[in-house]
C-alpha cells in the first residue's frame, strides 16, 4: 500500500491517459496543466479514496490552480507518476474544508 506523502515526495511527473484527458476537458473544462498545478500549490489536501481502490489504491486531492480555481482530483499512483483519473470543480463542501485548511 502506498503512502500518500512518500508518493508525493518521490513522484518524478504525471501519466496521462487520453480518455481521462478528454473527459475531465468535456465534463468539467479541466485542463490538464490545471490538475497538475494543484500539486504544487499550497494547501493542498490529499486523501484515501477508500470507496474507489477495488483494482488500485486511489487517493483524491483538494487544492487550488495558480489562477485560484478550486479543483477536486481524484488520482492513482502508477510507479512514481500520478495518473489523473477524474477533475473538477470543488463542491461547496469540499470547498468549506479546503477554507479551513487555507486558514491554517
Amino acid at each position: 500500500m502506498v503512502n500518500k506523502y512518500t508518493l508525493l515526495r518521490e513522484c518524478s511527473g504525471f501519466d496521462w491517459d487520453e480518455h481521462n484527458m478528454e473527459k475531465n476537458w468535456d465534463c468539467h473544462k479541466v485542463f490538464p496543466g490545471e490538475c497538475e498545478q494543484i500539486f504544487f500549490n499550497q494547501p493542498l489536501i490529499i486523501a484515501d479514496d477508500v470507496g474507489h481502490s477495488q483494482s488500485e489504491q486511489r487517493f483524491y486531492a483538494l487544492g487550488k490552480t495558480d489562477n485560484q480555481r478550486k479543483l477536486f482530483i481524484a488520482f492513482a499512483a502508477m510507479g512514481k507518476l500520478i495518473r489523473v483519473i477524474s477533475a473538477r470543480g470543488m463542491t461547496s463542501k469540499e470547498k468549506g474544508r479546503y477554507k479551513n485548511h487555507e486558514k491554517e
